[in-house]
């Protein structure tokens, strides 16, 4: 046995300096918030209003300020929120230094260190075995190959792959940047970034409003030198129009409210590992759940071991059979715990160790025969002791068989069909001493000899947990690789609904996924589902058009818990399982996830309403821009009214609506939904502005008495269309709305204030005629967005 690397050779050793993928770096952060475009575009504006008019009207340059602050101090909280939850995610990394087994964080792996295996653990780094146990490592994640390969001594493991099955070592010949998985492009091509519409569409809004600002803002720009006799007055006017076409707030806010959602969560120990799985969360629709670890609490309780016939030696066997594997299973050491020790005698020879596509184990003890231990259904195929250990699953108590044999059964001996993903066992034809009791158990050729139950323990939280998703319309399937009667009275027990209709997965139409996808859609409990299988349901659900969330913790809940729209693994699963998912449960709670499909849609919810603020100041600022700039008037406004207007009805507000809590589903279309808001509720907003304008402006009233009542008009719109946004209304979002009311109103009458704001409310009729064309235009504005369906209520 190989004693690896001593403590003086690890000191000169490469370490294994992996970037994490939870967060991105203190400068990468300050990069995305201050060196972007529309802060380029506003910093040249903002030059030249300081250059050639007042300072007053320089004040939107102060909220671009706020926002790339704002920015940077929630994406930095949410980063130490991630790092230390990172931390605490990592799972530590068995080596054997100076002769001795030791746990090390993974960034202390260093090259040349000799790693042990187990099943569920992940490998971090390259290597070469050098010890193998009925090593088995699952390199699907890698190559998509689901089947399990066997690895010899000489033989070359990568990162990125995971043990499902016995135990060995490796050394480590690749760490660091240098490993496989790492060099995959961060693991991106496997271990993807979750799919975000909501990003997407933002950086598509951005994108479009970037191209239309640079030929309006030019018209403009130009139309306002050529018809104004002060240059002054003519940039400013320009400057007023640019300024408000841009959504500088809405990157902002869309980072805060994933920020916020990534410390809310960390507060209740559950690690996002990808930021836009936050939105995954809110449109979750079907929620597969492993049984074991998830609606039963990790770990197990031996109950009964129920002898089968007399004079075999039932608990030496079992015990030896438990403390074989380095790395015991949940109901090893459940065995373990009663059996503490193996008998004197009970040497094993040849073993075949457990795995959850074979579902049993096994070994020879030479003279004492060959023993196997398993689920009931894939040993046996009909007789007494298959319909007592069915008797027994029907109580929700986890049964194995205890069977002895001739020959111990090959490992490749588990009935996998490669082309249709079964998972039964082929009949192990073996003859059974003369003078023992052939019991040819339903002509499997095992000797069944006892039967063994486990005790679950059904998490106290499962219950109120399904209770919520069933109320907020996401459907179960609880998916497991134990037998499907066990499983039904556990989820029968939880009030899942149609959990008496359980399914054995092994019976399914694997060839035909129309069949299949109907019967998992009318069925919500399946039982001995294969890892591969796992997967498939996964896909044939997504291709019904579900996004599916997948919840597990074990080795065997790995690929289905990849390939799902959001993967939620366990604390306390194995590193495998965490290492794929979006999010970890770090304190193995369910009565979190709740709360984490909650936060997603209170993220997606709010993101979308303050959208609709941001684009509905765009589209009308699009339209005066090119009105005004092909009539060749004056703007109506100048940047400082813009800053008071925007404060009020959009940037205030906008902070409080992205925090504030919802329970809507998000939909998709989020894209054509903010556009059939934001377009017609942004043209009559400047078709009212306009309105206000032109009529005061035909008078005899003043320049600054004309833009106050333009200002007037474009308060008045954009508050109704804050109303109309903020609905559902409740207590708080109406003191929101009054009170910005309140503050506009307030503004106009304190001297300081119109001053600061070059506001003057003297011509009472201009006034007047303002707030009669907002308030058309508001009840056009409902009328519009009620017909295109956006207005929420």
């Amino acid at each position: 046995m190989a004693s690896g690397l001593t403590s003086a050779q690890v000191a000169g050793a490469k370490p294994n300096h992996v970037p994490r993928r939870s967060s991105r770096s203190l400068s990468a952060i300050v990069r995305a918030n201050v060196f972007t475009l529309f802060n380029l575009v506003i910093g040249v504006l903002w030059a030249l209003v300081l250059i050639f008019g007042e300072w007053q009207d320089s004040l939107f340059g102060l909220v671009i300020v706020a926002n790339v602050l704002i920015g940077i101090v929630q994406e930095l909280r949410a980063k130490r929120t991630l790092d230390k939850l990172a931390v605490i995610n990592e799972a530590p990394v068995r080596v054997r230094r100076d002769g001795e087994e030791r746990l090390v964080q993974p960034r202390h792996v260093v090259l040349g260190d000799l790693i042990l295996l187990g099943p569920g653990e992940r490998l971090l780094v390259d290597g070469e075995v050098v010890e193998s146990d009925g090593l088995e490592v699952d390199e699907s994640l890698l190559t998509g190959e689901a089947d399990p390969v066997h690895k010899q001594p000489g033989d070359e493991v990568l990162s990125g792959s995971f043990a499902v099955a016995g135990a060995g070592a490796f050394v480590a010949t690749r760490v660091g940047t240098d490993a496989y998985a790492v060099k995959l492009a961060e693991e991106a091509s496997k271990f993807h970034l979750a799919h975000s519409e909501l990003r997407e569409g933002v950086a598509n809004f951005i994108k479009y409003i970037t191209w239309l600002v640079i030929p309006i803002g030019a018209l403009l720009i130009y139309s306002q030198l050529k018809h104004s006799a002060d240059f002054g007055t003519a940039i400013t006017g320009a400057v007023a129009g640019i300024v408000t076409m841009i959504p500088e707030g809405l990157v902002l806010m869309t980072s805060i409210a994933f920020a916020v959602g990534v410390v809310r969560l960390g507060r209740r120990k559950c690690l996002v590992q990808e930021l836009p799985a936050i939105e995954g969360l809110a449109r979750v629709d079907v929620l597969c759940l492993d049984k074991t670890g998830t609606l039963t609490a990790g770990g197990m309780d031996l109950d009964q071991v129920l002898p089968l016939r007399d004079g075999h030696p039932v608990e030496d066997a079992l015990a030896a059979l438990a403390h074989l594997d380095h790395s015991p299973n949940a109901t090893a050491q459940a065995i373990r715990a009663r059996y503490q020790s193996a008998r004197d005698g009970w040497t094993a020879g040849e073993t075949v160790p457990f795995s959850s596509a074979r579902k049993w184990s096994g070994a020879h003890f030479g003279e004492r025969g060959a023993w196997v231990l398993g689920a009931p259904d894939v040993l046996l195929d009909g007789g007494d002791a298959y319909d007592q250990a069915a008797e027994l699953a029907a109580t929700g108590a986890r049964v194995l068989v205890l069977g002895r044999a001739r020959t111990l059964p090959p490992p490749h001996a588990s009935g996998a069909d490669v082309e249709a993903g079964r998972a039964r066992t082929e009949p192990v034809k073996a003859d059974v001493e003369a003078g023992g009791a052939d019991v040819e158990a339903g002509g499997a050729g095992i000797e069944a000899v006892a039967l063994v139950t486990l005790k679950q323990r059904v998490r106290p939280d499962a219950h109120e947990t399904l209770r919520y998703f069933a109320k907020q319309g996401v459907t179960v399937k609880v998916i497991s690789g134990d037998n499907p009667t066990a499983v039904s009275a556990i989820a029968a027990g939880l009030e899942i609904p149609d959990a008496h209709r359980s399914i054995d997965a092994r019976d399914l139409p694997y060839d035909d996924e129309d069949k299949l996808g109907e019967l998992l859609d009318s069925h919500t409990v399946f039982g001995r589902v294969s890892p591969r299988q796992k997967r498939q349901f996964v896909t044939v659900l997504q291709a019904r058009g579900h996004t599916v969330a997948m919840t597990g913790d074990g080795v065997n809940d790995v690929l289905a818990l990849k390939d799902a729209d959001l993967g939620i693994a366990m604390g306390a699963g194995s590193p495998a399982t965490k290492a794929v998912a979006q999010v970890v449960l770090l304190d193995d709670k369910f009565a979190t996830l709740p709360h984490v499909v909650g936060e997603g849609r209170r993220v997606l919810a709010n993101i979308e309403r303050v959208s609709n603020l941001f684009l509905t100041k765009t589209f009308y600022a699009i339209v005066l821009s090119l009105l005004v700039g092909v009539a060749g008037v004056m703007f109506p406004f100048a940047p400082r009214h813009s800053t008071l207007t925007n404060a009020l009805t959009i940037g205030v507000p906008a902070l409080f609506l992205a925090l504030a809590p919802t329970f809507e589903r998000s939909k998709p279309g989020f894209v054509p939904r903010v556009l059939r808001f934001a377009v017609p509720a942004g043209v009559l907003c400047a078709a009212a502005v306009l309105l206000s304008f032109w009529a005061a402006h035909s008078g005899t009233s003043t320049l600054v008495e004309d833009q106050t009542s333009a200002v007037i008009a474009l308060f008045l719109t954009t508050w109704w269309v804050l109303v109309l946004i903020a609905r559902p209304l409740n207590w708080w979002r109406i003191a929101l709305v009054a009170s910005m009311a309140a503050a506009f109103a307030i503004g106009l009458t304190i001297p300081f204030v119109r001053h600061l704001f070059a506001l003057e409310p003297g011509d009472l009729g201009n006034d007047l005629t303002a707030v009669g064309i907002s308030i058309v235009a508001a009840v056009m504005i409902s009328v519009a967005v009620k017909v295109a369906g956006t207005l929420r209520t």
